[in-house]
Order: structure tokens, then C-alpha cells, then sequence
């Protein structure tokens, strides 16, 4: 059946296809602290792999958040690697070493390219596609990101 919430199919697809995008993204970067949690070296092991753990475990909600939102806007998610590849704006790139430094500002990079996509979208989701939960949800998701970046980059101090 559906989904009759007052938005439009058409807007409904293209919102949802920019959140597959966002999905895509996420799952990405999950990988990519997990990559960074279970590759670490260093004097600060403990520490930051504890810190490692605990952002991959808020991407992992993220992830299904977002997956979730796709869903009740009538459309299914993407759900494989092939189409995460396809669609992410963030590269599976990983050439530096296993130092915290160095991990942490990879993690800071994908962060802060997410919520640019993201802040981009704002203000398109409630005025061109009339989906202001959609809207607000992605405020809320990069005001996340926003934290999380900056308590990388005060890592990097």
C-alpha cells in the first residue's frame, strides 16, 4: 500500500533516493570505524579504541535510522555493498597508517563531508519536496556529526 503522509510519490522518490545516498554514506563510514577500531596501534591504544567502539556503535543506529526513514517514506532501502559503493560520496580509500592521528582524521574527513551533504538538503527536503520530517530528521542527524567532528578534531590538538 501507499504511503498517503502528504507528500507527493514524486517527492517522496527523490527524497528518498537523496536519503539512499545518505544511507549509503553511513554505512560507509561504519565500516570505516570499525576498520579504524579494530586496526589501531599505538601508545593511546586503550583509550581511542574504547573511543572507536563507541562511534561505531552511534553509526550503527545511525545507519538503521536512516534505513528506517526511507522505509516510511514508501520506499526500500538499499541494503548491499554493491549499491553502498554505487551511491556513497565517501571513498573506501584507506592508504595512511594505524595511528590514532591518523585515523582519526580520516573518521574527521568522512564526518565533516556527511554534513555538508547534509546541510545541503535542509533547506531542499522542506521547501522543494514539502517533507519537513524528513528535514528535520537530517538537522538532527548532522547536529550528531557535528559533535562527533568536533570531538575528533579536538583529538587532533
Amino acid at each position: 500500500m501507499e504511503a498517503n503522509i502528504g507528500i507527493s510519490s514524486e517527492n517522496r522518490e527523490i527524497v528518498a533516493h537523496q536519503l539512499s545516498k545518505v544511507l549509503a554514506d553511513e554505512f560507509v563510514l561504519y565500516t570505516k570505524t570499525l576498520n579504524a577500531h579494530w586496526n589501531l596501534e599505538g601508545m593511546d591504544f586503550h583509550s581511542v579504541h574504547l573511543y572507536f567502539e563507541e562511534l561505531y556503535n552511534q553509526s550503527a543506529e545511525i545507519v538503521d535510522d536512516v534505513a528506517e526513514r526511507i522505509r516510511q517514506l514508501g520506499h526500500y532501502a538499499p541494503a548491499t555493498l554493491k549499491n553502498f559503493l554505487q551511491l556513497t560520496h565517501l571513498t573506501e580509500q584507506d592508504e595512511d597508517g594505524n595511528d590514532s592521528r591518523s585515523l582519526i582524521k580520516k573518521l574527521l574527513s568522512d564526518h565533516e563531508s556527511i554534513i555538508t551533504f547534509l546541510r545541503g538538503n535542509i533547506n531542499e527536503f522542506q521547501e522543494a519536496h514539502h517533507d519537513a520530517g524528513t528535514s528535520d530528521y537530517i538537522t538532527g542527524l548532522m547536529e550528531k556529526h557535528e559533535k562527533i567532528a568536533w570531538m575528533l578534531r579536538a583529538h587532533l590538538k
